[in-house]
């Protein structure tokens, strides 16, 4: 059996055996820290830690910390990790003042990814994404969730999925899979939405289900982007097949994606750079995780959601990158 011993933790952080299931308001400035620690790891799990005094003395591999500090790596709940290319050009219309949603309606922004990617192998997709997928591992992620939504075609969604699940098969890192066909709509669908919203029930879902491609179902409720009615049909769509919601909303407008969500027992809500009164009440009074993205008003030189605001309402807060080629185009957390 595998056994690595540290020794000589200078500061061991959130060294709890027992940490809740979800911290609340002023329960997440708790941090468990332990001063001058040990942590043995057995298997790849760990088996027990306490004071140095404590140490166990047996035959492992030892790592002397020599004093510095050990801590839990990043969970990142909301990354777009495979991609086909950067959209650096984007910023460009960004410095000469176009807004998000004036570059995606002018074919830019996902509907650009998704032209990209739709060229793609699979194979290229992987190699690419593999080595995003070190590049945010050494930069201490240690559990992901990859998202699909740059295909917006039955086989560029389920492309983007396989690539997903080879990235599970190859990687130890956890990693959960969810599926954004609703990202954008398609440009061969921009008169026929309720047409677009029948392929990702009729023929993408069930394909997914078939395959077990995906952990979680989102969907982009934003103005210009999908509504509340439609989000609401999707999420219902996705839960006839297992898939969990979480989904992208609040990120320029409030317009009810919040409840919809809770509606649906949704894992979480993520941007949430725009939140009212009436939607932080809703979180309250539900178990929905607050997700924010605040990399993504850096880039997008936006505001920044309310995170002090939340937090003294007591709303869990969980912190991800969106790690995107075109909003967000990093994934260090």
């Amino acid at each position: 059996m595998k056994k690595t011993l540290l020794k000589n933790i200078g500061q061991l952080i959130l060294a709890t055996a027992e940490p809740p299931p979800v911290a609340r308001g002023a329960e997440q400035d708790n941090l468990p820290l332990l001063d001058n620690a040990y942590v043995l790891i057995e298997q790849g799990k760990i088996h027990s830690f306490g004071p140095m005094e404590a140490c166990p003395r047996i035959s492992a591999e030892i790592i002397d910390v020599a004093g510095g500090a050990v801590l839990p790596a990043w969970c990142d709940s909301h990354t777009h990790l495979v991609f086909a290319a950067s959209r650096e050009g984007e910023f460009v219309d960004r410095v000469k003042g176009l807004s998000y949603q004036e570059i995606a309606a002018k074919g830019g922004g996902i509907l650009n990814s998704a032209r990209k990617l739709q060229h793609r192998s699979a194979q290229e997709l992987l190699e690419a994404a593999a080595e995003r997928l070190a590049e945010v591992r050494a930069l201490g992620t240690g559990a992901i969730e990859i998202k699909s939504g740059y295909g917006l075609t039955v086989e560029s969604e389920l492309k983007m999925l396989r690539v997903i699940q080879q990235l599970k098969a190859q990687s130890s890192l956890p990693i959960k899979a969810t599926f954004l066909g609703a990202h954008a709509l398609p440009v061969a669908y921009k008169n026929d939405r309720a047409a677009y919203i029948r392929l990702i029930t009729e023929e993408m879902l069930p394909n997914i289900a078939k395959e077990g491609l995906a952990d979680y179902i989102d969907v982009f409720c934003e103005k210009g982007f999908f509504s509340v009615e439609e989000t609401q049909a999707l999420l219902q769509a996705g839960a006839k097949f297992g898939l969990k919601p979480k989904i992208h909303t609040n990120q320029f407008n409030s317009m009810g994606g919040i409840q919809a969500a809770i509606a649906h027992d949704a894992i979480s809500v993520d941007h949430l750079e725009v939140v009212n009164t009436e939607e932080i009440e809703a979180l309250q009074r539900s178990t929905t995780i607050a997700t924010l993205l605040p990399s993504a008003p850096f880039f997008l030189n936006d505001h920044y959601p309310p995170a002090r605001k939340l937090l003294q309402a007591g709303i869990p807060i969980a912190l991800a990158s969106d790690f995107n080629p075109g909003s967000s185009p990093s994934g260090n957390m």
